[in-house]
């Protein structure tokens, strides 16, 4: 079984939107059952083949694989699954180089944490010529894509690099954005994902295959206060960031915002509640944009440092 092997990482099944919403209608929620496998371009082709068989075996419906380097396999994983008959949401690392101007150097995360290049640094163009090479491949390969998801937990600094990671850890970390400590930068980091986003629905609207796909925006850490703290990380909570992007124009480019749940070892009503709390700003229709739990963790959060080679967003 899949979840034996260690790949039933995260839920996409979790969708939060109203089925009359312009996303959910004429789908079946209840049959949807999506699993989360980033980072497939670090194995073996026989190895990708073996993983994504073993989740389409598994009776899941969704994927959700990243677009990172090395690029030509993260496609050829993505045409895999393809093939499999899984539906794709694709989540876009920003953290690749290609993205940015020659010479940016990534802030440091003192060895407890990545280092990550920062938002801020990014430059569109470079980023719109080598999406629009990825599509144009998985077009060509009659790749139909469900979902995009550009970047990952970008109110974090484990993948943003415009936020800090303190020395040591400890310190109080902000609680608003007035406590970052390099807030303009953070703020033109936002703004050049909004921009991001506009290029991302632009390219997907030139496909073929992909669309109609729908552009979900980057995922957003759960992660609270006092474990930020401890962490020594800066970090935002979701819905003051998602504030900030709406006053910037994302929705204009988003179909959907997408949220990361770890809730640990929460049941019941107090599990039931803290989903409540957490996704108060979602909505649907004319009220708003619905939100994707495009990760979603029962156990402990991740590792601030990975087994083997970097996860980054």
């Amino acid at each position: 079984m899949v979840a034996r092997r260690g790949l039933l990482c995260a839920l996409l099944s979790l969708l939060a939107f109203e089925r009359g919403s312009a996303i959910g209608r004429d789908r079946n929620l209840a049959d949807i059952v999506g699993i989360n496998r980033v980072n497939l371009a670090w194995l073996a082709p026989d190895e990708q083949r073996k993983i994504l068989g073993d989740i389409a075996a598994s009776g899941a419906t969704h994927v959700r694989l990243s677009l990172s380097t090395p690029v030509d396999r993260s496609i050829d994983a993505v045409e895999i699954a393809h093939g499999l008959g899984l539906k794709i949401l694709l989540e876009i690392q920003l953290t690749n180089p290609d993205y940015y101007p020659d010479g940016v150097r990534a802030r440091t995360g003192f060895g407890r944490i990545w280092d990550i290049r920062r938002l801020s640094d990014l430059a569109p163009a470079r980023y719109r010529e080598n999406l629009r090479a990825a599509l144009h491949r998985m077009d060509d390969a009659g790749v139909s894509l469900a979902a995009v998801e550009p970047g990952n937990e970008i109110n974090y600094s484990a993948y943003n690099g415009d936020l800090v990671v303190f020395r040591e850890p400890g310190a109080v970390t902000p609680r608003r954005a007035s406590d970052i400590r390099n807030r303009d930068a953070f703020e033109r980091g936002l703004a050049t994902y909004v921009e991001i986003a506009r290029i991302t629905r632009q390219e997907l609207k030139a496909t073929a295959h992909s669309r109609n796909a729908v552009v979900v925006s980057a995922g957003l850490s759960d992660m609270n206060a006092g474990e930020a703290d401890q962490r020594g990380m800066e970090r935002l909570d979701p819905e003051e960031v998602i504030a900030r992007l709406k006053s910037l124009g994302i929705d204009s480019y988003v179909d959907a915002y997408g949220i990361h749940v770890y809730p640990g070892r929460k049941a019941g009503p107090k599990l039931a509640g803290y989903i409540r709390d957490l996704l108060r700003f979602c909505a649907a229709g004319d009220r708003g944009k619905p939100c994707w739990v495009t990760e979603w963790g029962g156990g402990k959060r991740r590792p601030l440092m990975p087994a083997r080679r970097s996860k980054t967003g």
